[in-house]
């Protein structure tokens, strides 16, 4: 569910016209529904107690939407973070999540980084090999610290919306294999300076089918119980994220009380605390790209092309992952529907969004949205063929807020110094 929704001939999010939004922030831009988030939020958590999970730690994953107040919206539900670098978990921080809730996960993290997390105290480093757990163990040693860690698992299982965001096959970068996994576990609860409190997997993302995660979380459940029988202790089982968001053209991705009934099942009498990374499904449909039509282009032959202002470098997944997304015009004209190829205005033959997608008739100048653009928009936008960043309002109520603005092409340039030979 979500609230962009049709009234009196326009395209609402919550009480406020998409319409208005464009008038005064200009566009492209990115709308968020605080009421969405908030939602899907709580049906996440509440299912997952309904199920007898507990109150397992949620953390959101921050790359998902790494927008401060998107994760302050949720932080004050009780929403952890799920992160893969310094700079995110300073924006939890920023949000106000507290560092008991924040996970530092990623394959690739850098001495600072852990010096950072160590110091900041997060709930766990999910160490994903073994050259990471012998930095972090000589980082804390350094430190004098002893930081809880997790090591992340791949449980080679195939899942995932696309072959980019699949993460749980014995070919993908991410976590140790089964076979190393008890003996690297072993080796550092035998450390003074790590204290191991978890395993962890996540085995993709956009996953619209129940079995891949129980698979999983069936392996998992065996390596936790092989562990115990070993003698050592695991507090914490995450079980990491991926439940796909509905797309539209997608298979209907499973409802959370599904998954949360599923993941109980496999693990009843387990004795453990759980915690979950969900990210698409808290932030996709919470949020849209608004564009404005600048002209169509009808060729002789019969191909038509609306061009928008909005490019791939705004939302990129249709070049990156050939992702689909529903196109609805904000104020709907009477006609039957064309067939568009929907384009931006970057020099690129990737910048199309849709070839010969059946679209109500537009004219220049009329808005359109983006649906389910809230996770994995905004936060893979870049400012290629120098264009500004796209600005991000919140929405809530009958109320609505930038919360970042379109940077200048002054403030662009501010960034970049002139080689002294060249002054």
């Amino acid at each position: 569910m979500n609230h962009f929704e049709l009234r009196g001939g326009e395209l609402w999010c919550e009480d406020v016209r998409l319409g208005d939004i464009a008038g005064q922030v200009g566009t492209p831009v990115y709308v968020y529904s605080t009421a969405t988030l908030e939602r899907h939020y709580t049906v996440l958590r509440d299912a997952r107690a309904a199920a007898g999970l507990g109150a397992p730690l949620i953390a959101s994953a921050v790359k998902a939407n790494s927008n401060v107040s998107v994760l302050a919206t949720l932080a004050r539900l009780g929403c952890g973070a799920d992160t893969v670098s310094e700079g995110e978990i300073r924006r939890a921080l920023a949000a106000g999540v507290p560092p008991e809730r924040i996970v530092f996960s990623g394959v690739g993290k850098t001495r600072a980084e852990l010096a950072f997390a160590i110091t900041t105290g997060v709930a766990e480093i999910n160490v994903e090999s073994e050259p990471e757990l012998n930095l972090l163990i000589e980082v804390a040693a350094e430190l004098g610290a002893r930081p809880a860690i997790a090591i992340r698992v791949n449980p080679d299982v195939a899942a995932g919306g696309h072959a980019k965001i699949s993460t749980g096959k014995a070919e993908n970068k991410f976590g140790v294999s089964f076979a190393e996994a008890a003996r690297l576990y072993a080796q550092a609860s035998n450390n003074a300076h790590v204290r191991p409190v978890a395993v962890a997997c996540h085995i993709g993302s956009q996953i619209t089918d129940l079995a891949p995660f129980e698979a999983a979380f069936t392996k998992m459940r065996g390596l936790v119980e092989q562990l115990r029988a070993e003698g050592l202790s695991v507090e914490r089982l995450d079980l990491g994220g991926g439940l796909g968001a509905p797309y539209f053209d997608a298979p209907e991705p499973p409802a959370p009380a599904e998954f949360a009934r599923m993941a109980a099942r496999v693990m009843a009498g387990l004795d453990i605390e759980f915690a979950f990374e969900p990210g698409r499904m808290i932030a996709a449909n919470a949020g849209v790209l608004v564009a404005r039509v600048l002209h169509i282009h009808e060729r002789p032959e019969g191909r038509r092309f609306l061009v928008l202002d909005a490019g791939m470098n705004d939302l990129i997944r249709p070049a990156m992952y050939e992702s689909y997304h529903d196109i609805r015009p904000v104020r709907p004209r009477k006609g039957a529907a064309l067939a568009y190829d929907v384009v931006g205005p970057i020099c690129e033959t990737g910048d199309t969004f849709t070839r010969e997608r059946p679209l109500p008739p537009f004219e220049p100048g009329d808005l359109l949205a983006f649906m389910t653009a809230g996770a994995y928009g905004a936060v893979m936008s870049s400012e290629y063929n120098s264009r500004p960043l796209v600005p991000e309002v919140l929405v809530k109520g009958r109320e609505f807020a930038v919360v970042r603005r379109r940077p200048s092409y002054e403030e662009m340039l501010a960034n970049e110094a002139t080689a002294p030979w060249l002054g």
